[in-house]
């Protein structure tokens, strides 16, 4: 495994293969946590965290446990159940020393743990069959991607309020417009460097 794969790996996840804007996983975080850029970053940053760590404990237990004890099929509750205690872990952390960050996620703090973009790179990584290494890697590029994608959204909607929209277009229908805008310009990437 040289540094050209785990770049290729990385660089795929962010801007090619970006979880929000390519595949259209995670969209309801997307939507409805993009109004306020303090807000998108907490989110952003709650995700980096859950995601990694979610990802290396689920290829520990999936190539340790699972897969010796041929029970590979309680891979979607096992991971689940790490994904869930990763996010009542940081939920208490953040209530306890970020209490406004704790106030400004609300509801979308507890959806990290139904948030399907952390699910997906759980199981991502084993259908890639990808190692240890490879498996942060792809989790923190497709965290990395997750970020780069909300907080452009985010801008890019705060601009929008103060523009001379008309009114039935505030709001959520003029964020699926820019959202499919964003999402054409990110399938220009396609095919960089070979990826």
């Amino acid at each position: 495994m040289d540094q050209g794969t785990l770049f290729g790996i990385f660089f795929s996840a962010l801007l090619i293969n970006n979880i929000l804007l390519i595949r259209f996983i995670a969209l309801c975080s997307f939507f409805g946590v993009s109004r306020q850029m303090e807000v998108s970053l907490g989110m952003s940053m709650a995700v980096i965290f859950v995601m990694t760590i979610s990802s290396a404990v689920t290829w520990v237990l999936y190539r340790f446990i699972l897969l010796p004890l041929h029970i590979e099929f309680l891979k979607i509750s096992i991971f689940i159940l790490v994904i869930a205690s990763l996010v009542q872990l940081e939920e208490l952390f953040l209530k306890k020393y970020i209490y406004n960050l704790y106030q400004a996620l609300g509801i979308y703090l507890p959806l990290v743990t139904t948030n399907c973009a952390i699910l997906a790179v759980a199981f991502l990584h084993v259908d890639y069959n990808y190692g240890f290494i490879q498996t942060i890697i792809y989790s923190l590029g497709v965290s990395s991607g997750y970020t780069v994608a909300i907080m452009l959204f985010t801008a890019l909607r705060m601009r929008l309020e103060i523009a001379p929209i008309p009114e039935p277009l505030k709001g959520y229908p003029t964020a699926f417009f820019l959202a499919a805008l964003m999402s054409l310009a990110f399938l220009g990437f396609k095919g960089l460097f070979g990826l």
